[in-house]
């Protein structure tokens, strides 16, 4: 078996197979993005959390959650690859696996990070090609896409504390690739916030993520009586914070949501 000694997006050294025949991902959206460079057969294992493709991430070993492994199942996987994130991954689980095998982590603040992402990934698995012509086809989705006019908002990923996303994150880089500006930007990472700050900033738009926390249709009478003139909207969390394949049903669902963003609210 030979070998590539080759850095991740944490720029750690690791020493990984030149063809990794199995492999364990540990974020759901690095899963569909194997499935979709053309690895059904050497993707063994993923979280329960991974759920796209549906019909082929449901014959793989689940190894637990993206914070909570099972490191049983893992050791019986006998991985030549495993590939993580240090935002959704705990650090201290990372390294007891990467104590034991070649763990390649991503690092995704920018879309440029997650276009270095899958150009790194596809020549660690040997798909170059694929990984290549997904790039270039974002680049051009992306770049015939870009929105002049925007509206203030806030992205709300949790609920009891309420909690949003704020500058520093992917999912206020595709905020503004969807043409909105995060009232939040004076904040980093995931702050805790309440709706008495919430209406000192004044947001036009309050999107209510699917994902993490899965805000419903009855959520939006909460923030509607603190907001009376924002557009509050339920919105596809995928489409915010994937940082794979998935990328390529962004666009289309972002020239969506704006549409809906630019009608008037409705006072309740």
């Amino acid at each position: 078996m030979y070998f590539n000694i080759t850095h991740d997006q944490m720029n750690r050294q690791i020493q990984v197979s030149t063809h990794p025949k199995r492999i364990i991902s540990l974020v759901p959206s690095q899963t569909e993005l194997l499935f979709d460079l053309g690895l059904d057969e050497e993707v063994v294992g993923v979280t329960k959390f991974c759920i796209h493709p549906k019909e082929k991430v449901k014959e793989k070993v689940k190894i637990g959650g993206t914070k909570q492994f099972h490191f049983d199942k893992i050791a019986a996987l006998h991985p030549d690859l495993i590939i993580g994130n240090k935002e959704e991954n705990e650090q201290s689980q990372i390294e007891q696996l990467a104590a034991q095998y070649p763990v390649w982590m991503s690092d995704i603040v920018t879309l440029e990070d997650a276009l270095q992402m899958i150009q790194m990934v596809g020549q660690l698995v040997q798909k170059e090609t694929e990984a290549t012509n997904l790039i270039h086809r974002l680049q051009d989705s992306f770049q015939k896409n870009i929105y002049t006019q925007t509206k203030r908002a806030a992205y709300f990923i949790w609920k009891k504390p309420y909690m949003v996303a704020a500058k520093n994150t992917f999912i206020d880089e595709m905020m503004r690739v969807a043409g909105f500006t995060n009232v939040y930007e004076e904040k980093s990472r995931y702050p805790t916030t309440n709706l008495e700050e919430l209406q000192s900033l004044q947001p036009e738009v309050i999107l209510l993520s699917s994902e993490p926390y899965p805000f419903k249709i009855k959520h939006i009478e909460e923030f509607q009586a603190a907001c009376p003139d924002a557009k509050v909207m339920i919105v596809d969390g995928e489409m915010f914070s994937w940082y794979g394949s998935r990328l390529l049903k962004s666009i289309e669902y972002f020239r969506k949501i704006l549409s809906a963003a630019n009608q008037s609210a409705v006072r309740r």
